[in-house]
């Protein structure tokens, strides 16, 4: 009588444990995933808080007209070293000279629980007067569309 010692795996037993590897490494991708989304927001919010810094500096130095830039990329050089854009899609922050000692600046986040967004300033600007940039509203949207939560993380001085 002959015995065959099979060594080795079944199939099955393959199968099954490839499909253990797909369902940890989905649950570990979609973790993966939602850190990368903080980890940008984390970015947006300092950029907000590093050009706001670089439009007081700019107001400060223009003497007794004491007014803020047409734009963003008015403060590189000399107050940023480059202008910050944003990590996901490298577009300009939304920005809007609202008069010469007035602005809104904004940044639309993708994580909706945000603690950012609790206190941010949610204000709509309408125009932007004597100074330039695009109108966004901060309060409804993305900072460029008034659709879906709000996402819009927006400071003024």
């Amino acid at each position: 009588m002959f015995t065959k010692n099979k060594k080795g795996f079944t199939l099955i037993e393959l199968l099954v444990v490839i499909a253990i590897i797909g369902i940890l490494s989905s649950v570990v991708l979609a973790s993966l995933n939602s850190a990368r989304k903080k980890a940008r927001d984390a970015r947006r919010v300092a950029d907000i808080k590093q050009i706001q810094l670089a439009l007081e500096m700019y107001f400060d130095s223009t003497g007794p007209s004491n007014t803020y830039p047409g734009s963003i990329a008015a403060l590189a050089p000399t107050y940023i070293p480059v202008e910050p854009k944003d990590p996901l899609t490298a577009v300009s922050y939304s920005y809007c000279g609202i008069s010469a000692t007035d602005y809104h600046l904004g940044a639309t986040l993708e994580d909706a629980n945000n603690n950012a967004l609790d206190t941010d300033v949610d204000f709509t600007s309408t125009t932007c007067g004597l100074t330039g940039g695009t109108a966004f509203n901060g309060i409804l949207g993305t900072c460029t569309a008034a659709t879906g939560d709000d996402l819009c993380y927006d400071v003024k001085p």
